[in-house]
């Protein structure tokens, strides 16, 4: 027997399979988790068992920990229940297991079970929209990537050509869509000089739709471009002064990091500052923006 082997399983950390639900909840079923006991060896499982979310840069104490009830489950692991109704704040969350007073302890990821996020499409609702997809970190260990909107705008297909970029998307989380898109323009903030916007109409799918499109050309972002790179965030600003407006994001599937994996060409793009190149990406929190830099 290899006798590496032995001691990796000996001290392998304990390991939880995620499943994923169409409202956003998951799932976990908790696996080789030794506990110890008063007198330091194995303990068996008792009420004190919990899953521990931690806000991964929070303040201690400031709804930085949610904790989930751990019960045994018929086919004799430990499972917790986390429903689309309990809040958890955007972010990053750690993921422990964790007996009575005992420290936590980190779980590492089994299998995630995430078809039903799979373009995902959310009912009829006005209440907060719950993302939440597990993933492994590059340590080895479980996290959770959490997003809660209400209103969202959800982007879909991207097309870049022509120096131009059409975007797709739809709208939730508010009680009439496609009234509120009707009066709705899309806008692009350039991050570095707030002052700098770019707004352009919006066609809307239909008297019922929730569907929106609109065209952004790359080159009227360049105008004020004096060299570097130069980051745009996407928004939709409804018609009501008094409503806050969207970013566009794309969350509703199962990739919670989308900046490496969803890429797009840039357009070379006249600036008067010299040859430009402009192009989409999405950000690390997986929203929309666009990248103005040096050709």
């Amino acid at each position: 027997m290899n006798e590496d082997l032995d001691t990796a399983d000996e001290f392998a950390p304990p390991r939880a399979d995620c499943m994923a639900d169409s409202a956003g909840g998951l799932t976990f079923h908790v696996s080789d988790w030794v506990r110890s006991g008063p007198g330091g060896g194995p303990d068996e499982a008792g009420s004190a068992d919990a899953l521990v979310l931690v806000r991964r840069g929070a303040d201690p104490g400031s709804g930085s920990e949610v904790r989930l009830p751990l019960e045994p489950a018929e086919d004799g692991r430990l499972q917790a229940a986390l429903p689309s109704t309990v809040s958890l704040p955007e972010g990053r969350w750690d993921v422990h297991v964790a007996h009575g007073e005992a420290e936590p302890q980190r779980l590492a990821p089994g299998l995630n079970d995430l078809r039903s996020l799979v373009d995902r499409r959310p009912g009829p609702s006005t209440s907060p929209l719950s993302v939440r997809i597990p993933y492994p970190t590059k340590h080895g260990n479980l996290s959770l990537r959490s997003w809660r909107r209400a209103p969202h705008a959800e982007a879909g297909e991207l097309r870049v050509e022509g120096g131009r970029l059409a975007v797709r998307g739809v709208l939730y989380r508010v009680e009439r869509p496609s009234e509120w898109l009707a009066g709705a323009v899309a806008e692009a903030r350039c991050r570095r000089e707030p002052s700098r916007v770019w707004t352009g109409p919006l066609t809307v799918g239909g008297a019922q739709s929730a569907e929106f499109s609109f065209t952004l050309p790359l080159a009227e972002l360049a105008e004020g471009w004096t060299g570097g790179e130069e980051a745009w965030d996407l928004w939709l600003r409804p018609a009501d002064p008094d409503a806050a407006p969207v970013r566009l994001a794309r969350i509703l599937d199962d990739v919670p990091d989308k900046k490496d994996i969803f890429t797009y060409p840039a357009q070379p793009v006249a600036a008067p500052h010299g040859a430009a190149k402009a192009g989409p990406y999405y950000t690390t929190n997986n929203d929309l923006a666009v990248r103005v830099d040096s050709a």
